[in-house]
């Protein structure tokens, strides 16, 4: 079994507030879940409006449909233009590691 992850370091453009941050963020966490079908969610930099931290995880039986997924995850955020991603830090896992 293989145990994946991505977490990503956002700057978000034009929020002036926590509740816009909110506006920005969950639209992304949804259409990430529904899409990838991976576990999402803010991370990190909750009190901070225009900073988040957000990650996704995935098991799964084989390491190249892992690798696959968040590849595709990370391109997805990345062409959001809404916000500017600044990183991008990407992790697999073995079961017997």
């Amino acid at each position: 079994m293989w145990i994946g992850w991505i977490e990503f370091d956002i700057l978000l453009g034009d929020v002036q507030s926590l509740k816009e941050k909110r506006s920005v963020i969950r639209p992304l966490l949804a259409e990430v879940k529904r899409r990838f079908e991976v576990s999402v969610a803010e991370v990190g930099d909750h009190d901070q409006y225009r900073r988040s931290q957000v990650g996704a995880g995935l098991v799964s039986a084989d390491r190249a449909h892992l690798v696959e997924v968040l590849t595709a995850v990370e391109r997805f955020v990345a062409a959001r233009p809404e916000f500017e991603l600044l990183s991008a830090r990407q992790r697999e896992l073995h079961s017997e590691d």
